[in-house]
């Protein structure tokens, strides 16, 4: 018997005004979608391959049943975007796993089509799992250009292969057999344009709740700079099969055309435990055995019991370790987003005192950002300030930072009447001078 449980979070990310995103979270069934097309053709390109992903398995729970869904999501989104010249050429990626029964034998069934992924954390190490269909990896494999190039490549959200585009489609799939402690990841490119696999592998790692290790994945690829919508979906094996027998590797299910099968072969299980005798079960010399004291049976059954339930790993302490984990993390991550973005500070840039929202050189989670011009030069303030400047002065709010600019041109307007009483704008001169922040001052003589 294999046990899962999972978590999910969406969002549109900080450059799109619409999430295109979608992602399916059942008890067997988990599935990412990125929908593309244009402001409506994204969303209905993903609505509906996933409502007829859900349909399509349902009526057929094995690996060839969930390839054959995805096809299925193929036609449909074809015909309706032939139905509807509105939505012509939308489409959408589409990557899921469910757990299926075959022979006896529970595996993970995995499929893909287009840029979305599916990575395998497995023993500490992360492990992508699907191939992107895309131009940039098209020419990875050919050795035209490396992976490196590929991740800034101009090409590499171009998609050689997306569900509703064409009449037939390619669905590539694994099957690969559960282990107990393994975590799937499913999202779409949102967030692995935005993280690297040890940031990603971290937060899994780390976090034990696959609800609040999706929260920080979609939050950290927000704050990472969210350029597109992001969406992730974590499945962990609470509970994986015993026998640890070989799943065989599967091809990919195409039409006439199919391309040649993934590299990716399916990972073996744990072998079997040997199994221990039953506790308190003396045999005698003779024909009759002797019959176990009831202490003896009571043990034997409770093992028997446990033995066929498989060793129970949520337990109440379980969870309250979970929630205080949990609770740790999110505390830590506030107090550092709170710190990074608890100050503003002044600084020379090209020759002008510039107000910036954050911490001098940068926080953890949040990179500085030019608030405001003040239109003062290094020439408007004191000397001696301005080696202070160049690396920064930190003040504790917008106000502050105006205050203090402020003030230095005032320290350096006075120094300069105390100099030169007869410069404009100092006592014995009528003039009007105009300070930052439209301020002004009027000084003249008695």
């Amino acid at each position: 018997m294999t046990l899962l449980r999972s978590g999910s979070a969406t969002d549109t990310g900080l450059v799109r005004s619409v999430n295109q995103d979608l992602a399916v979270e059942t008890g067997t069934l988990f599935a990412v979608a990125d929908g593309m097309g244009g402001h409506a053709g994204g969303e209905v390109a993903a609505r509906l391959a996933v409502d007829t992903l859900h349909v399509a398995f349902g009526a057929k729970p094995t690996g060839a049943g969930l390839s054959e869904a995805v096809s299925e999501a193929n036609r449909v989104v074809f015909e309706h975007s032939l139905d509807n010249p509105d939505l012509r050429g939308m489409g959408t990626t589409m990557t899921a796993a469910a757990l299926v029964n075959e022979d006896g034998k529970d595996v993970i069934a995995l499929v893909n089509v287009g840029d979305s992924r599916s990575y395998r954390f497995h023993d500490g190490q992360l492990s992508q799992i699907t191939v992107d269909h895309s131009l940039a990896e098209e020419m990875v494999r050919s050795g035209e250009i490396s992976e490196a190039e590929a991740a800034v490549h101009p090409h590499r959200h171009i998609l050689t292969r997306a569900l509703g585009v064409s009449e037939d489609v390619v669905v590539d799939l694994w099957r690969i057999q559960p282990s107990r402690g393994d975590r799937f990841l499913l999202c779409s490119d949102g967030l692995t344009n935005e993280l690297e696999p040890p940031q990603i592998a971290e937060v899994l790692a780390t976090v034990p709740d696959p609800q609040v290790a999706a929260d920080l994945l979609v939050r950290a690829a927000r704050t990472h700079g969210g350029s597109d919508n992001i969406t992730v979906v974590v499945v962990d094996v609470v509970v994986g099969e015993d026998d640890g027998a070989d799943v065989p590797a599967v091809a990919a299910v195409a039409p006439d055309f199919t391309s040649p099968a993934p590299d990716e072969a399916p990972v073996d299980g744990p072998a079997d435990a040997p199994v221990a005798p039953e506790e308190g079960v003396e045999v005698l010399p003779g024909p009759e055995p002797l019959r176990p004291s009831f202490g003896a049976r009571w043990r034997a059954r409770r093992k028997a019991r446990r033995d066929a339930r498989g060793r129970r790993l949520i337990t109440v302490r379980t969870v309250l370790f979970a929630v205080i984990l949990a609770a740790i993390v999110y505390a830590a991550f506030y107090a550092v987003r709170w710190y990074d973005t608890n100050a503003y500070y002044v600084q020379v840039n090209n020759n002008e005192l510039m107000i910036y929202h954050g911490r001098v050189g940068g926080g953890v989670l949040y990179k500085p950002v030019r608030v405001e011009r003040t239109g003062v030069t290094t020439a408007d303030v004191p000397a001696y300030t301005i080696p202070q400047l160049t690396t920064g002065v930190q003040e504790d709010s917008l106000k502050a930072a105006q205050a203090y600019v402020y003030n230095l041109v005032a320290s350096q307007h006075q120094a300069t009447c105390a100099q030169n009483p007869q410069t404009a704008g100092c006592p014995g001169a009528t003039t009007t001078t105009t300070l930052p922040f439209g301020a002004t001052t009027t000084t003249g003589a008695p």
